[in-house]
């Protein structure tokens, strides 16, 4: 067999890529590429990674924010310069042993894979234990794939590539400064005017040409973002971007420390699958305090528990009824151990969801833990009055930064889904990562303002003056009317 030669057909770097190739194939562990549109982000990634999988046998993962994504953008997308599929150009038949195409998976002939999946479903493929991940899209990504994945890089003594446009302050500027300070990473901005991929006149037809599709603001935002890689342009359609924005002036994001003095409820979001979300948070006085946040999928309802009281859980579940046994404490969960619980606010569909329960609601599942007297399910109302009530409640919140960081992301980023054949925002919110955890604060919003309702003063009720007087009737039996 003739030996292929990698980079295939010719393929080398071109003058703005040079330096992030050279790092990665000097053996790079960690690069942030915050790079413009079309300037070769997963060009570059993908054929770093047909190297490195032919160097060291291992499984490599190449991520998209949402998984109905990927086979568009990546498995089945042709370069228009060569009439090629991007796989085929960086992955050729002669280094393939199988190509499996419903799980947009290659094998290679020496026993290294290469799978491109959604970083929204990271956790199903995790017993393959990646050895090198490229996040495309990164700043649309849910951050919580990174903290899940990088222990698993580090012992495998594996490398992580970033590659996004910006999507306003949030986590992708986050890592790109931490990749900045730590001198083993390699960290990059390039906008449309540092590179030779477009001419001045071009750039200046392309602003007038999202302006003309999008309008002035959003047009001018998204153009910005796309070519000049800017953070501060403001997330468009963002339902509550700009009151995070507002708390973060006003130093309601920061340490919000758990009081023991008071009780501390959770609300709630149940996935389709089985997603969930929940946000903690007490209330004093007026203050609303939200103190941590946790977001999972592909875990059991004993997880969820677990998370709850600090300890190991382990649900045991018939058609009669749920026993729950408790284990051991978990000691980076110490911080919840003490916490009194007032109440557990569910969403509407707790009665009927069962998180793989053999026909029990999380409703029964939770009760087996905590007891039913604390458990609170909100009767259904639409998604905008939530979405409403999150708009009245954020004045009046502080969250803490770190154990809420990614919650904040996620409600930060939160928006309505846009209609490119219609040029206009739709009235339902995109369906991404941010759903649950947006979803999960809809259910605190709803359940602090019904304790409002509750807690609020009776008005004292005054009966309006009345007259009587007798009537006779025929019987001469008299009766007593009132006005």
């Amino acid at each position: 067999m003739a030996i292929q030669k990698i980079p295939a057909y010719d393929w080398r770097p071109r003058r703005h890529q040079t330096r992030a190739w050279n790092y990665l194939e000097s053996g790079g562990i960690h690069a942030e590429l915050i790079w413009h549109r079309r300037a070769g982000k997963d060009e570059v990634a993908m054929q770093h990674t047909a190297a490195a999988a032919m160097r060291r046998r291992g499984n490599y993962w190449h991520m998209l924010p949402l998984s109905n994504q990927v086979r568009k953008a990546i498995w089945t997308a042709v370069n228009p310069h060569t009439g090629r599929k991007r796989i085929d150009e960086v992955f050729p038949l002669a280094i393939r042993k199988t190509t499996r195409d419903h799980e947009m998976q290659i094998e290679f002939v020496n026993g290294s894979t290469w799978q491109a999946m959604g970083s929204d479903n990271y956790q199903s493929s995790i017993g393959s234990s990646p050895v090198g991940i490229v996040y495309s899209e990164w700043a649309q990504a849910d951050p919580a794939s990174r903290g899940y994945l990088r222990p698993i890089l580090a012992e495998n003594n594996g490398w992580q590539i970033y590659i996004t446009t910006p999507r306003g302050n949030n986590h992708a500027k986050r890592t790109f400064q931490s990749a900045v300070k730590d001198q083993r990473a390699f960290a990059e901005i390039l906008t449309a005017e540092e590179t030779d991929v477009f001419t001045a006149e071009t750039l200046a037809a392309e602003r007038q040409a999202y302006i003309d599709d999008y309008g002035e603001s959003f047009g001018i935002a998204l153009f910005e973002q796309e070519y000049l890689c800017s953070f501060s342009a403001a997330i468009i359609g963002a339902y509550w971007g700009s009151d995070i924005a507002k708390m973060e002036r006003e130093g309601r994001i920061g340490l919000v420390p758990h009081d023991p003095k008071f009780p501390v409820y959770t609300a709630w979001d149940l996935g389709y699958t089985d997603d969930t979300a929940i946000w903690w948070y007490q209330v004093i006085g007026n203050k609303l305090r939200i103190i941590d946040f946790h977001y999972e999928s592909n875990v059991g309802m004993d997880h969820y528990c677990s998370q709850l009281i600090g300890r190991r859980v382990e649900l045991t579940i018939s058609t009669h009824r749920v026993t729950a046994d408790l284990g051991e404490d978990i000691p980076e969960l110490e911080h919840r151990k003490a916490y009194r619980y007032a109440k557990h606010n569910l969403p509407h569909d707790a009665k009927g969801r069962t998180l793989g329960s053999a026909g029990k609601s999380i409703e029964d599942q939770l009760a087996a833990v905590v007891g039913r007297q604390t458990i609170y399910v909100l009767k259904p109302e639409s998604v905008q009055t939530g979405i409403q009530a999150v708009r009245m409640m954020l004045p009046h919140a502080e969250m803490d930064a770190e154990r809420c960081v990614d919650g904040i992301e996620a409600i930060r980023q939160y928006q309505r889904e846009w209609d490119d054949e219609r040029k206009v925002f739709g009235n339902k919110p995109l369906h991404n990562w941010c759903s649950h955890p947006a979803d999960a604060v809809r259910t605190l919003a709803m359940a602090w303002q019904e304790e409002r309702k509750m807690a609020a003063p009776t008005a004292k009720i005054i009966k309006p003056f009345t007259t009587a007087w007798l009537e006779h009737n025929d019987d001469d039996k008299p009766k007593v009317r009132y006005r």
